[in-house]
């Protein structure tokens, strides 16, 4: 169900990474848990994000959840698909649902991130709880 390629956090984003661009969503898991999207709010092209930091919010109709950076970077581009569309975040967030593009500060801070495997164990670990 999880992107091999991509890397994962704790706070439910994943990170795919070419060359030093970094592009960041939100997992299948997160958008199940925050139900209906209908407002994406993001950064603007030449913010800087800090890792661990909230960069934006997706608004359901259950909650308003921060959005977290995995990475240190200058976003690149914002997708203006979902912020015109915000239910794409429902259908397809491994994919076409992209949130930002980040030039990297420094590529070895992905060495911390999660593999698919050990997201999907963190996730049935959190719902045994």
């Amino acid at each position: 169900m999880y992107p091999q390629e991509f890397l994962y956090t704790k706070e439910h984003e994943w990170i795919r990474v070419d060359e030093s661009i970094g592009t960041i969503g939100i997992t299948e898991y997160a958008q199940k848990e925050l139900g209906d999207v209908v407002f994406v709010e993001l950064p603007k092209v030449g913010d800087h994000v800090t890792a661990g930091e909230s960069f934006g919010t997706v608004e359901s109709v259950k909650a308003v959840s921060e959005i977290y950076s995995p990475v240190n970077g200058e976003v690149t581009a914002a997708n203006p698909k979902v912020q015109a569309n915000p239910e794409m975040l429902n259908a397809d967030p491994h994919g076409e649902a992209w949130l930002i593009r980040v030039r990297l500060s420094d590529r070895r801070e992905i060495e911390s991130l999660m593999s698919a495997d050990e997201y999907e164990a963190y996730i049935r670990q959190e719902k045994a709880h």
